[in-house]
């Protein structure tokens, strides 16, 4: 069985519930944590490992980022997915490594759902508005995501439900 074999049996297996719940936001969300527990009983039956890298970018003229590389291999082929999560300096009422914490949490899951193609759409960090109206765009890294989750029976209305495709990007997810 190849690597693009062993991912696409977790990609289509996975379950996780989200069991944890934020009082503030009032939603149920699911960690990084829960993530990889979750995929904890593949590791074994397909021969596979997954570990999490993470690189912190700083420029002195923009927000520091964490890059989070998640990483499915068998010894012999590899698989990364990234994720990038700014972190936000300014914020109130936490202590600076409490606010990169944050944003490592949140590159961990984000980069374990693009490598494993979890749908978090009903998630609020994916429906929370804040009060301001969200249309975002696909970018191309996106696209490809996309692409891998309609080939694997996902549909495009979940798509269009968290991003706005332009034409031409609607069009070549309809036709896979």
């Amino acid at each position: 069985m190849t690597i693009n074999e062993k991912l696409s049996k977790i990609q289509t297996q996975f379950k996780s519930k989200k069991s944890r719940f934020n009082s503030f936001g009032k939603y149920y969300f699911r960690s990084a944590e829960d993530i990889l527990e979750a995929t904890k009983p593949f590791l074994l039956e397909l021969g596979v490992t997954v570990v999490i890298n993470e690189e912190l970018i700083l420029s002195a003229a923009v927000t520091p980022f964490i890059k989070t590389t998640a990483t499915i291999t068998d010894g012999k082929e590899t698989i990364n997915a990234t994720a990038i999560v700014g972190v936000d300096v300014t914020q109130k009422g936490m202590q600076m490594p409490q606010r990169f914490g944050a944003a490592s949490s949140y590159g961990k899951k984000y980069a374990l759902g693009n490598l494993f193609l979890i749908d978090d759409t009903q998630d609020s960090d994916a429906t929370n508005t804040h009060g301001k109206s969200q249309s975002k765009t696909m970018t191309s890294a996106q696209i490809e995501s996309a692409k891998g989750y309609i080939k694997s029976g996902g549909k495009i209305e979940s798509i269009k439900a968290k991003y706005q495709l332009t034409p031409s990007q609607e069009k070549e997810l309809k036709t896979l």
